[in-house]
């Protein structure tokens, strides 16, 4: 048994999904026994109605169960129902999720048109001013009345009509008052979405699904995991949205977010994923669909010996201690070796695949940024110098 206080998933060594409750995205559920949902972002102007009614379609097609769209003001909470008709009327029945920041009437709005509504605690109630400010527990209390008063009609309208709610914290819009009591870290980001959660909770509504989003993986995946940890103690089990925060573009950005997102996945840890990369939307859903595809028969790997205590604590970051050799273990950052030992014959071009690259003429090589730090060669002789 995994000891409770440092506890995110259900095993450390074999793959099992954590059971979240069910909530329902309009007709179609994520959480519970359902499959891992995938969804995506339009980037259209939210008043171009067609635009984006095309680029949801696009999206569609290439596999997408859910679409969010951005409304940042009234004039696009309201617009949300041109484009949802518009859908409706071409045969697609895609639920839409609409994306709030700062605006707490846009939401009032949007809440009572489609079929989610993703909030950030970071700025929904709160305004980040950066002023370096000490709160007691008074003031924070003060504070946290505040906010349950600017969001408790949100809360009741989506139980009035049914919508469901992502609240969604980002590590890099944290407010001023969870940044001055929690610092910039994975427990001022669980903090700051829990804060919302009991005001939910505490107005019965608990069509709520959470997220804990950064640009910078291992702030993520500690976040997720500490969040997870949290709700296991606390007695709930909502379900979770994955997703790493401008993972970028291309193949960086598909090995970032198989990073962040992967490593949660394998800890069972999910229900519905979005990759967030510089390109079109419609082409993140594949690399969603690869991700998560994974996992549909995941349970049928071998097994290995249980592992009851972790080692390690998992929601923050150590560098494990280590004696120095040749320029790696200690102090040092760490090195990347390139095996070659299974390599017959070493050519150039072999090492060129790896940042070496040889010029004839000059007789010299030249190093690449992303060049192996050592090579690995094994018994294998090399022909040239």
């Amino acid at each position: 048994m995994i000891d409770k206080q440092k506890k995110y998933c259900n095993s450390l060594t074999a793959y099992s999904r954590f059971k979240t409750r069910e909530v329902f995205v309009g007709k179609v559920p994520l959480g519970g026994n359902n499959p891992i949902r995938i969804q995506s972002m339009t980037t259209t102007n939210t008043m171009d109605t067609i635009a984006t009614v095309e680029q949801t379609i696009r999206m569609v097609d290439a596999g997408c169960e859910y679409v969010r769209i951005t409304a940042p003001s009234i004039n696009e909470a309201k617009n949300l129902e041109n484009i949802k008709n518009e859908l409706r009327k071409r045969g697609y029945e895609v639920p839409l999720i609409a994306d709030i920041h700062f605006t707490p009437n846009a939401a009032e709005i949007a809440a009572q048109i489609v079929e989610k509504i993703r909030i950030n605690p970071g700025n929904y109630a709160d305004k980040k001013k950066f002023n370096q400010l000490e709160y007691t527990d008074e003031e924070y209390n003060a504070e946290l009345k505040r906010i349950r008063e600017k969001f408790t009609p949100l809360v009741k309208i989506c139980k009035e009509h049914g919508a469901a709610m992502r609240i969604g914290t980002n590590h890099g819009s944290l407010s001023d008052r969870v940044m001055n009591r929690y610092g910039d870290t994975p427990l001022g980001m669980v903090e700051s979405a829990l804060e919302f959660v009991r005001i939910c909770e505490e107005l019965d509504y608990h069509n709520i699904v959470l997220s804990m989003k950064a640009s910078n993986t291992q702030v993520m995946v500690q976040a997720y995991r500490l969040l997870v940890n949290r709700m296991i103690n606390e007695g709930m089990n909502y379900p979770l949205h994955l997703g790493v925060t401008e993972a970028g573009g291309g193949e960086d950005g598909r090995i970032k977010s198989a990073l962040g997102i992967g490593t949660l996945l394998e800890d069972g840890l999910g229900d519905t994923v979005r990759v967030s990369l510089t390109e079109d939307p419609e082409y993140e859903v594949p690399v969603a669909i690869s991700l998560v595809s994974r996992y549909e028969n995941r349970k049928g790997q071998n097994s290995i010996m249980a592992i009851d205590e972790n080692p390690v604590d998992p929601f923050t970051y150590f560098k494990r201690n280590s004696f120095e050799l040749h320029g790696s273990g200690g102090s040092n950052h760490p090195i990347v070796t390139a095996d070659l030992s299974s390599y017959k014959n070493i050519s150039y071009d072999d090492l060129k695949d790896i940042g070496y690259t040889y010029n004839t003429v000059t007789d010299k090589w030249s190093v690449s940024d992303i060049a192996a730090d050592f090579i690995f060669t094994g018994n294998n002789h090399l022909s040239f110098p």
